[in-house]
C-alpha cells in the first residue's frame, strides 16, 4: 500500500502507541515479542505485537504453535491480529498451516478529530445521543441482531463493562428516529495516547445512504476533541472504507484477523 507522508506519520504513531497495548478488563502476558491477551471470563483472546523480533522459519512455526496450544488448553478462541506490513512476508501462510483461519481483511484509517468534529450533521428526523443505561444497550443488541442476523447476546454486557471501566474510557452512541434505534456505534479513548478508536456503526438497511454513519463519525470525533484526543482510528470494512476516505481519513495499512477455534468449542 502506497501512502502519503501524512499517513506515514499516522502509521508511526499507530505503531508506537496502539500496537501491543494491553486491553482494558483483560489479562495480558508478555510472551517474547508478543502480547497474549486473555479475557477475564469468557470471550475471545488476542495475540498482538509491534513486530516479531526477527522470528522466521521453524522457530516462528514453533512459536505460533505454542500460542495455538495455549488457547486450546484454556478452551478459548483466539485472534492473531496480522497487519499488512508485518514480517516475515510468509507469516499468513504459516498461520494458516498452524490452523488459523483468515477473516475479512479491513483497512486501518486515521484522521484528525478536529477536522471531523461537527463536519456532518444527522439527517432530519434523526437524533444522536450517548446511551443512558442498560435499556439502550439492549436496544443496540436488537439492532445488531437485525442487521447481522446473528446472536449478539454478549454485546450489552461487554459495552456495560467498557462504560463502567476500569481502563480506557468508552462512549456508546445511538441514532434514533421515531423512537427506533437505527444505528449504533462506540468509541474508546486510549489513555496515554493520541488516539480514540471508533467501533460499530451498524445501520438498519432502510436507513442507509442518508448520512447517518458520517454523522456518527463526526459526533464521536467531537467527543474525542472534548476529551483531548487529537486522532481517531478505525478498522474499516469494505463498506465503510469509501465513506471514511471521503471524510478525509487516511488509509495507513490493512489488518486481517487470523482466528484459531479449539476443536472442543
Amino acid at each position: 500500500m502506497n501512502i502519503s507522508s501524512r499517513a506515514s506519520a499516522y502509521l508511526a504513531a499507530y505503531d508506537e502507541q496502539l500496537r501491543a497495548r494491553p486491553m482494558p478488563g483483560r489479562t495480558a502476558e508478555r510472551i517474547g515479542p508478543l502480547l497474549r491477551i486473555v479475557s477475564n471470563g469468557h470471550g475471545q483472546g488476542f495475540l498482538t505485537y509491534r513486530d516479531l523480533g526477527g522470528l522466521t522459519g521453524a522457530e516462528l512455526d514453533a512459536f505460533i504453535a505454542r500460542q495455538r496450544d495455549f488457547f486450546t488448553r484454556v478452551g478459548r478462541e483466539v485472534e492473531w491480529k496480522y497487519h499488512g506490513y508485518d514480517l516475515p512476508a510468509d507469516l499468513p501462510e504459516r498461520l494458516v498451516a498452524a490452523g488459523f483461519e483468515p477473516q475479512e481483511r479491513e483497512t486501518v484509517f486515521v484522521g484528525e478529530a478536529g477536522e471531523l468534529a461537527g463536519a456532518n450533521a444527522a439527517p432530519a428526523g434523526v437524533r444522536l445521543r450517548e446511551v443512558a443505561g442498560r435499556d439502550d444497550l439492549e436496544r443496540i443488541r436488537e439492532l445488531e441482531e437485525t442487521v447481522w442476523d446473528a446472536d449478539h447476546g454478549w454485546l450489552p454486557g461487554m459495552l456495560e463493562r467498557d462504560l463502567a471501566g476500569p481502563g480506557d474510557p468508552c462512549a456508546v452512541v445511538i441514532a434514533e428516529a421515531g423512537g427506533q434505534v437505527v444505528c449504533a456505534a462506540w468509541a474508546r479513548f486510549h489513555e496515554g495516547t493520541d488516539f480514540a478508536s471508533l467501533w460499530g456503526g451498524s445501520t438498519l438497511k432502510e436507513w442507509r445512504g442518508r448520512g447517518i454513519y458520517r454523522a456518527m463519525v463526526s459526533y464521536r470525533a467531537e467527543l474525542a476533541v472534548a476529551r483531548g484526543f487529537p486522532l481517531v482510528q478505525v478498522d474499516a470494512s469494505d463498506a465503510s472504507r469509501p465513506i471514511l476516505a471521503r471524510l478525509g481519513l487516511e488509509a495507513i495499512t490493512t489488518t486481517t484477523p487470523y482466528v484459531w477455534v479449539p476443536p472442543t468449542l
